[in-house]
């Protein structure tokens, strides 16, 4: 692959879950931050010069392709049928979309020189793709299936768990995705360490690079402006935001019951919750927390939002007093980094990996989010602290966007792709020869 001022390199990446488009529609069932993620990486791969695919599942009235620009598309690829397949699921139907998509490559004549896939399921498939077209695989896996059935047995009924997330066979078809694939590129030290420990894989075979954000997009605005979105979307200051997915490792039940504790500190505290809830097992939870809430005697102090409208996502960030992040379970806490890059104090749970690399008291704070009284005193220093407050606003938005800039994360990225192509150009040409001497 040419050096990053060239343009010739062509990347696949593979994202296979959840509603992948040039317009993701956040907030949908898997729909979130590897979604960014992987669309925000592309695009700057594609900034740079290189030819981008990223290649995902075709389903409900998705059309095939979406054009992002001359250097970036979407491919759709139809398996699995045409309804919405929770990822969990997803790899009863991984061998149709192998199949499905090296029919469709060798249709269009599709070249790579090198296949980066997310999540195990894509993992899965993009390590058959790889072998196939004899191309270097490099993975990334947003999260590990051990950690977090590890962290969701803290909620109890294990057998339950089993039935949901199908944790053994995640975690079989995750060994051997890492130990096939040529590269792993971790997002935080802790999925560092336990890709070591848990999966036994060498260190030279891991790459540590943090996700970014779009610090353009996440920016302070002045206090004249920041009281007038405040105004508009009904928000106070003393206001506790959150957004994510109606999941139970989101925690959600943990801050509501954190907000009785918040509220002997700061008696106006409420809190606004943008929580997706898409199916009727995740609309059961939210009522379960709203139930939640109504016996803590805080019902009239939880707002819950409607889907928020991805180019709204900055101004609701930039509108809480706080912004909390009390997973039981986070790969590493995208929103988390968008709301410090707005300039809103930051509250992160120590069950994620953003807490490692933060400076406690400088650029966020954090605490255990399995202890509400905890979690509601690191929440309500920020609103009774203006001081406090006004350290973690300008220090967390300068930390945010100098560490974990879009550009400088595509950068890191293609230094790891190019340790590894050409890796496989003599087997390649070996097949080559070999498809000379049958015709």
């Amino acid at each position: 692959m040419p050096s990053t001022n060239q343009t010739a390199g062509s990347i696949l990446m593979i994202s296979t879950h959840g509603y992948v488009a040039a317009e993701p529609e956040l907030g949908k069932p898997d729909t979130g931050g590897q979604v960014v993620f992987v669309l925000e990486l592309a695009k700057r791969f594609s900034r740079l010069g290189y030819k981008v695919d990223v290649v995902t599942r075709q389903f409900e009235d998705q059309p095939k392709i979406d054009r992002i620009n001359t250097n970036l598309r979407v491919l759709r690829i139809p398996f699995g049928g045409p309804d919405f397949v929770r990822k969990e699921d997803m790899h009863d139907h991984l061998r149709d979309f192998v199949t499905n998509f090296l029919a469709e490559a060798n249709r269009k004549k599709l070249r790579y020189d090198v296949v980066n896939s997310h999540y195990w399921d894509a993992g899965w498939g993009g390590q058959r793709i790889a072998e196939e077209m004899q191309i270097p695989h490099v993975h990334t896996p947003h999260s590990l299936g051990v950690w977090k059935k590890k962290d969701m047995a803290a909620s109890g009924n294990m057998a339950e768990q089993e039935t949901i997330y199908r944790f053994k066979e995640r975690i079989d078809k995750e060994f051997l995705v890492y130990r096939n694939c040529d590269h792993i590129i971790a997002t935080t030290k802790q999925q560092v360490d336990i890709l070591m420990e848990e999966y036994g894989m060498p260190h030279d075979h891991l790459a540590l690079i943090p996700p970014g954000i779009d610090e353009n997009r996440y920016t302070p605005v002045r206090p004249a402006y920041l009281q007038k979105l405040r105004d508009e979307l009904k928000f106070k200051e003393t206001d506790i935001y959150t957004v994510g997915r109606a999941a139970t490792n989101k925690g959600i039940d943990l801050l509501i019951q954190a907000l009785p504790h918040v509220r002997k500190i700061v008696p106006k505290a409420r809190l606004q919750l943008a929580v997706g809830a898409n199916n009727p097992r995740d609309k059961k939870r939210v009522k379960s927390w709203k139930e939640l809430a109504k016996d803590l005697g805080v019902g009239r102090q939880v707002k819950w939002l409607s889907y928020i409208e991805d180019d709204e996502m900055a101004n609701y960030y930039r509108a809480g007093g706080v912004f909390a992040l009390p997973s039981r379970y986070e790969p590493f806490g995208m929103t988390a980094i968008e709301a410090m890059a707005c300039g809103t104090p930051t509250v992160v749970t120590t069950n994620g990996g953003l807490h490692e690399v933060i400076d406690f008291g400088t650029h966020g704070l954090y605490a255990d989010p399995n202890c509400p009284e905890e979690f509601a005193a690191q929440l309500a220093m920020p609103l009774r602290y203006p001081n406090l407050k006004e350290k973690l606003s300008v220090e967390g938005a300068r930390f945010s966007r100098r560490n974990f800039g879009w550009t400088g994360v595509a950068k890191r990225t293609l230094r790891v792709f190019e340790q590894f192509i050409g890796r496989y150009a003599e087997l390649a040409e070996q097949d080559d020869e070999f498809d000379d001497l049958s015709e």
